[in-house]
This record gives C-alpha cells, structure tokens and sequence, in this order.
C-alpha cells in the first residue's frame, strides 16, 4: 500500500471542474481534501491565477509511479499541452511526496527519475503546494536534501509575500450532495 501526497492546479478552462475531475477519479483513494485556493502564477510566465488543492490519496495496489499514470492521464483528458515550461495549463497533477506501508513502518520513496523526483525536489519553495498540504496534514514532514522537515517549518521558512499570495476561496472540491 502506498500514500500519496498530490498537488493539482489548473489556470485554464473550467479550473474549478479540471479540480474537480481529479477529486473524482481519485475518489476510491482519497484520505483528504485540502480546500481550494487562488494563486499567482509561479515561474515568471505571464498568465491568469491558479486554483490549487492538495489530495491524500492511499491505494493497497499503487505505488509512485502508478500515482503519476494517473495523474498523467487526467491531464491528458483535460487536454493539457506543455508547450512553456511553467506555462497556462488546463490541469496540473504532481505527486510531491509517496510512502509506502512496510511492516516496519512508513517508507518514503525517493527517486531522481526526471520523469518522477520524490519527493518533489522544489515543493519545499512552493507556498501553493505547503499551504493546502498544512491544512490536511499539520503534521506532515517532508524531506529536503535529505533531512527531514516539518511541512509547517518549510512554509514559516518562505518569504511572507509567497506565503499570502495563496489565497482561501470559497469554492470546494467535495460535491454536494443531494
């Protein structure tokens, strides 16, 4: 069994159904929801706000690379095109940080594939990503050049003007349901 930490994002299109599209895929695996929030672009590369969230995921049957096919897959449903490094994009989806369950325990995995860095080698900068992460895990630790940190340190650690261009919505990933 693997956990998965998964940043999703979207700045093109219905953002909030691009979101949401993922929330549903993932639904049988789903531990948590972080709430949506409103960002600026990060990269330099002039285009419209994101909405952001993070998703804990738990799957008996997956591990990291399964959770990228995944990802990957949805981005090809919403019809992403990577034609800008950080450029608009319908959907986002990035595994951050994986675990599998061992007897002995939780192991992070690591890997320096290009195709999949765990845990993800820049999150620890991105507000975007530590902000939703904190709201659903408190707890949460994340390696970074190989000590292990508070999820919540990292994010005091980022310059203030990074942490308050994540910005709360009132929008929700969770349907309601009638």
């Amino acid at each position: 069994m693997s956990r998965a930490v998964l940043s999703i994002g979207s700045n093109l299109g219905d953002r909030l159904a691009h979101l949401r599209s993922v929330v549903d895929a993932f639904a049988p695996w789903i531990v948590g929801v972080s709430s949506v929030y409103s960002t600026a672009p990060w990269g330099g590369v002039p285009q419209e706000n994101y909405l952001n969230a993070i998703l804990l995921v738990e799957d008996p049957a997956a591990g990291a690379r399964d959770w990228l096919r995944r990802g990957k897959e949805l981005e090809q449903a919403a019809e992403r095109v990577r034609e800008v490094r950080w450029g608009a994009r319908t959907l986002d989806v990035d595994v951050v940080w994986c675990a599998e369950h061992r007897p002995e325990g939780l192991r992070v995995c690591r890997s320096l594939d290009p195709t999949l860095t765990l845990p993800h080698p820049q999150a620890h900068n991105r507000a975007f990503v530590l902000v939703p992460w904190v709201e659903v895990e408190p707890d949460a630790i994340l390696e970074v050049q190989g000590r292990p940190s508070p999820v919540r340190e990292l994010l005091d650690a980022l310059d203030r003007a990074e942490r308050d261009g994540v910005r709360l919505t009132e929008l929700t990933l969770r349907r309601a349901v009638s």
